[in-house]
C-alpha cells in the first residue's frame, strides 16, 4: 500500500496538468468487470492519463438480455464507476441513467462468454443496443467498440464450453471470427482484443493459468493482462514499459502481460508466442 501511495504521488507530480481525461463505459457483465475494474485506472495514471471508468453490470448478461432491458429501460444494473481511483457501486441503475451520466468518449459492448464465438447470437441485438445508446449519448463524437472475451481454460467445467467441443483453440478462433465479423457488420469503431491477449499469454512460461475458475480471469496477472489491452487500445500508446505493476504481480508476470497485450493489439486475429 505504501508503495502504491508513493507511486500516485510521483505520477501526479510528474504529469500534473498534462494528463488527458478519457471516459469509458462498458455495457457488460463479469468479464468486463475482470477487464476494467482493476488496474486500468492505474495503468492510465502511470502514463499521464486520467480515466473515468464505468461498468454497467449484470452477471452473465448476454446481448439479447441487454437489448430486452433497453425496451423498457429497466433499472436492473449494478453501476460500478471509478473516479480518481475510487470505485463506487450503485444498484438499480438503468441504461439511460448510465449513458447520460458522463460525456463518454468510448462505449463498449460484449457478448456473454458461452455465446461469444457464435456469430448469429450478436444480431439483431447488437444493432438495436447500439442504436439505443447512440440516441442517448451526450457526446456526438463517442466511439463504439466490441470487447473480445477470452477462451476458457482447457479443463474448464463450464457448460458453455460444450459450444466449442471443449476445445480451447476452437473457442478462441470462433470468438475472434465472430467478434470481428460482428464489429464490421455493426459498424463498430474498434475491437478490444483481450481474448487474443490472454491466448498470447498462455504461450508464455505462465501457461494455461490465466483464469481463477476456468473462465473468469485470475485476479492478479490475469486481470492485469486484460487491463493492459484495454489501455493500449483506448490510449493509442504502447503498454510496453508502463511503470505500474501491482505488488502481487512479479516483474516477469508484468512483462508477459504487457507483451501479450501489445502483440494482441498489433496482431489481433492470431496468437503471438510470448518468450
Amino acid at each position: 500500500m505504501k508503495r502504491f501511495i508513493l507511486f500516485l504521488i510521483i505520477v501526479s507530480f510528474s504529469f500534473g496538468l498534462q494528463a488527458r481525461e478519457i471516459k469509458v463505459l462498458a455495457i457488460g457483465n463479469s468479464f468486463s468487470a475482470d477487464a476494467i475494474e482493476q488496474n486500468l485506472y492505474e495503468l492510465a495514471l502511470a502514463d499521464g492519463d486520467q480515466l473515468i471508468i464505468a461498468n454497467l453490470y449484470i452477471g452473465g448478461c448476454c446481448l439479447e438480455k441487454h437489448d430486452m432491458n433497453s425496451v423498457n429501460d429497466t433499472a436492473v444494473y449494478s453501476y460500478r464507476k471509478i473516479v480518481n481511483g475510487v470505485k463506487t457501486m450503485t444498484d438499480h441503475y438503468s441504461l439511460t441513467s448510465a449513458i447520460e451520466d458522463e460525456d463518454w468518449d468510448y462505449i463498449t459492448f460484449q457478448q456473454c462468454s458461452p455465446l461469444s464465438g457464435i456469430y448469429s447470437s450478436y444480431f439483431p441485438f447488437l444493432i438495436h443496443l447500439k442504436d439505443f445508446v447512440r440516441a442517448r449519448t451526450t457526446n456526438a463524437k463517442v466511439k463504439f467498440g466490441l470487447h473480445e472475451t477470452w477462451a476458457y481454460e482447457r479443463d474448464c467445467k463450464q457448460i458453455g464450453f460444450e459450444n466449442y467441443n471443449r476445445n480451447q483453440m476452437k473457442m478462441f478462433k470462433s470468438i475472434v471470427n465472430a467478434v470481428n465479423k460482428a464489429a464490421k457488420v455493426a459498424a463498430m469503431d474498434f475491437v478490444i482484443p483481450a481474448g487474443t491477449a490472454i491466448q498470447n499469454g498462455r504461450t508464455s512460461i505462465i501457461g494455461d493459468h490465466f483464469c481463477r475458475d476456468g473462465y473468469h480471469l485470475q485476479l492478479n496477472y490475469g486481470r492485469y493482462t486484460a487491463a493492459c489491452t484495454w489501455y493500449e487500445v483506448l490510449s493509442g500508446k504502447s503498454i510496453i514499459g508502463n511503470c505500474y505493476r501491482p505488488e502481487n504481480i512479479t516483474v516477469e508476470q508484468a512483462k508477459v502481460a504487457q507483451k501479450s497485450a501489445h502483440f494482441a493489439v498489433i496482431n489481433p486475429k492470431a496468437v503471438t508466442k510470448i518468450k
